[in-house]
Parts: C-alpha cells; sequence; structure tokens
C-alpha cells in the first residue's frame, strides 16, 4: 500500500481557534482524521505530522525518502522564509503536493512568494481543508494509486 506524509508547519495546531474567519472552524485533528478516511479511500495510507520548529519538519521530509510515495505539505509561513524546506524536498526527490487553507495569492503581498512551488508538483489554495483532499487526489493520480 502506498503511503504519504501529510506534514503541517507552524501556527497549524491552532486551527478551529486562530482567525477562523482566514482558516475557518475545523481543527488539525479534524484535517488529520478527514486525510486519514480520504486516503483509506484512495488505498494510500497516511501519516500525520505538525511541528512548529523548522528542523523538525526538515528531518521529516529527509525520513519521508523510502517510507513514502509522496508528502502533502502546509509549511505554513515558513512557505515564505524557508530556502531550507525548499532545499530539503528538493534533496528527497519526491512528489510534494503545496496545500494552504486560504488563498495566498488574494492576502498579503508576502505571502504571494512561495519558496516551496519550484520544488512542488503543484499548488493548492483557497479551499479549506478540502485542499487536502485534492491534494491527496493529485498524489494518488501522480502516483498511479486510488480510484
Amino acid at each position: 500500500m502506498t503511503s504519504v506524509l501529510v506534514l503541517n508547519g507552524p501556527n497549524l495546531n491552532l486551527l478551529g481557534t486562530r482567525q477562523p474567519e482566514v482558516y475557518g472552524s475545523v481543527t488539525l485533528a479534524d484535517v488529520e482524521d478527514l486525510c486519514e478516511t480520504h486516503g483509506k479511500s484512495l488505498g494510500i495510507k497516511v501519516s500525520c505530522l505538525q511541528s512548529n520548529h523548522e528542523g523538525v519538519l526538515i528531518d521529516a521530509i529527509h525520513d519521508a525518502k523510502g517510507t513514502h510515495g509522496g508528502i502533502v505539505l502546509n509549511a505554513g509561513a515558513f512557505t515564505h522564509t524557508s530556502v531550507a524546506l525548499m532545499d530539503a524536498i528538493a534533496s528527497v526527490e519526491l512528489p510534494v503536493v503545496e496545500v494552504h487553507l486560504s488563498n495566498i495569492h488574494a492576502r498579503e503581498a508576502f505571502r504571494h512568494k512561495s519558496f516551496i512551488a519550484p520544488v512542488a508538483l503543484g499548488q493548492i489554495a483557497g479551499f479549506g481543508a478540502k485542499g487536502y483532499v485534492l491534494a491527496l487526489d493529485a498524489l494518488a493520480a501522480h502516483l498511479g494509486t486510488g480510484s
């Protein structure tokens, strides 16, 4: 069975209470349950991890090589600042789908730049938690698994 890592970055542990007008009322636990359930429907095992620490995210990306077929990544604010995450993704050569709950391109100008996008399979933004489902569908299609 194909395995996918769903990796969430800083402040996503606060989903449901942090700026619900921007990020919605869904919690991180809800997102993880949604991903695991949808993954099962695609024949994909989903593992979830969240960290507020850049190094932990980098280690998780490194550890994904040889363990997972791909990564769904919501790097949060690190999207706009982390060359280190970009380099880690490029180094492991796994397909990565970048996800954002909000439409980063309709927000502050500094959020328009993504260091993840150049090394990602694609980017999904602005669809709330549904973006994770779309990302899993995209990875399943790319990996040739699922329905």
